[in-house]
């Protein structure tokens, strides 16, 4: 990545024109080919910027100190320099991307831990159970012994209750598990999908993630 701190003007020219006057910007080429060109404001927004496959021609002779930045389409980002203040360029290596706090996988094994915050009576049969269309998030049993199904998202859409569905349907099929019914679990789950889900005799339950996690002692709350 390339971080230059200067006093420029940008102009724009493409399907409409754009001018930002003279001021001290930041401006970031990274590795992937895009420039953008930043204030000291308005959070990670660029004021302008060119998303890559893009080129950067550094102007010389007549034209040093102008940068000229095009697209595949022919849209042109032209940078004039007045003052460069900064100029580094840095290795960052491959990033190893954003992990988020509360995935589904860490749910699943919250959830599977305090198993009780389902209902009184909830014991578990295992996490990860095996079927021949892919594993079901949570295999446990309720209070009265029926086998319950628990499908785990982060934001439960219709696509997961189908999901659910195909498992269940499949594990009906097995004797020494049927009768088995569904719950789809998720921190959100869309009006829709809780209309499908209720009109398949799928329950659903919304989980706190912060509340789960926090849990400190054996008393289990229902979400």
């Amino acid at each position: 990545m390339r971080l230059v701190i200067a006093r420029c003007s940008v102009d724009y020219a493409g399907r409409l024109t754009a001018h930002l006057p003279s001021a001290p910007r930041l401006i970031l080429v990274k590795a992937d080919g895009s420039v953008s060109i930043h204030a000291d404001d308005r959070a990670y927004k660029p004021l302008n910027w060119m998303s890559p496959p893009c080129t950067l021609k550094e102007g010389t002779g007549d034209d040093e100190g102008v940068w000229t930045v095009v697209n595949k389409a022919g849209e042109k980002l032209i940078i004039t320099m007045e003052e460069i203040l900064h100029d580094s360029t840095h290795e960052l290596g491959v990033d190893p991307g954003l992990i988020k706090d509360g995935v589904e996988a860490h749910l699943q094994e919250l959830l599977a831990d305090r198993i009780e915050t389902l209902g009184e009576g909830y014991t578990l049969i295992r996490r990860e159970y095996p079927t021949a269309i892919g594993p079901v998030d949570i295999l446990c049993r309720d209070a009265d012994g029926q086998t319950v199904a628990v499908e785990i998202k982060r934001r439960g859409e219709i696509d997961g209750v189908e999901q659910l569905t195909r498992y269940l349907d499949l594990l009906n099929r097995d004797p020494h598990l049927a009768p088995v019914r569904g719950i789809f679990a998720a921190q959100e789950i869309k009006p829709q999908a809780r209309v499908l889900a209720t009109d398949r005799g799928i329950g659903c339950q919304v989980l706190d993630y912060d509340a789960l996690r926090g849990i400190e002692d054996d008393k289990l709350r229902l979400f």
